[in-house]
């Protein structure tokens, strides 16, 4: 990894969660998304949760018990470490959490199906990770491929980032999206520690996390209208997720 490369991920991550911080209606798509996702994890209150990639996430501020984490080294952070390394993080007893959750991080990681694998030596039997990541519909591979600065390719071999830059500015966005709907043989490869037939794929948002305007800029929508906005966006993309889905929330259920 790049000094250079990851002192600039390192104040670009703090100035994204100020922007984030200061945008009530993105701030609102975050806390949908969560309500979301673990719309089907009654005890998350009283969970063990570790969470990968804590650097720009408000994910704290609506779940207090989770433990957070990232590779950059934040102070508001829990834990500072390299999740490629979560087998040998003493920090965290193995068998010992409950969820293990990350949004928009596979797509950062140099090799995510090693991390998938290496992440089952802290989950209990049965523990789930959790996991948001780009979808790419009819409505949102322009979006991603055009007016977005990640890179998307998708005729990589494997899913492996080759060069690492930094933690935040070297990414594939195509990664994920392959793993879980176009290659599903790689998938099959975390079948000896994860139960692939529990695997579930659900689909969240379409045009309302561009209308918060991202973390790189806002839009003066009021709040009420913007919540309007997205209870429809969410029921047109559970309609039609392969025509307007921007993201995809997924889980993968850990081995007993």
């Amino acid at each position: 990894m790049e000094s250079t490369s990851y002192e600039s991920d390192l104040e670009e991550t703090l100035g994204n969660r100020e922007r984030l911080r200061s945008n009530p209606n993105l701030l609102y798509w975050y806390e949908q998304l969560y309500r979301y996702q673990f719309a089907h994890e009654p005890g998350i209150a009283s969970a063990k949760i570790l969470e990968i990639g804590s650097g720009t996430s408000p994910l704290k501020q609506f779940v207090p018990n989770v433990t957070t984490s990232d590779v950059l080294a934040l102070d508001y952070l829990d834990l500072v470490f390299d999740c490629h390394r979560i087998r040998d993080l003493t920090e965290i007893p193995d068998r010992s959490v409950d969820v293990i959750t990350m949004t928009n991080v596979l797509h950062h990681l140099k090799d995510p199906l090693a991390f998938l694998r290496d992440a089952t030596a802290k989950l209990v039997p049965g523990g789930r990770v959790y996991f948001a990541e780009p979808f790419f519909s009819v409505l949102s591979y322009p979006m991603y491929r055009l007016l977005h600065h990640e890179p998307v390719d998708f005729n990589i071999e494997r899913p492996v980032l080759n060069r690492v830059h930094g933690p935040l500015s070297t990414s594939n966005q195509a990664m994920p999206h392959m793993i879980f709907f176009s290659r599903p043989e790689w998938l099959a490869e975390l079948g000896d520690v994860y139960d692939l037939k529990q695997t579930d794929v659900r689909y969240f948002s379409g045009i309302s996390y561009p209308l918060t305007g991202g973390i790189s800029r806002r839009f003066p929508i009021p709040a009420p209208i913007y919540k309007f906005v997205h209870r429809i966006d969410q029921a047109l993309v559970r309609r039609l997720p392969r025509v307007l889905a921007s993201f995809f929330v997924g889980t993968l259920v850990a081995s007993k």
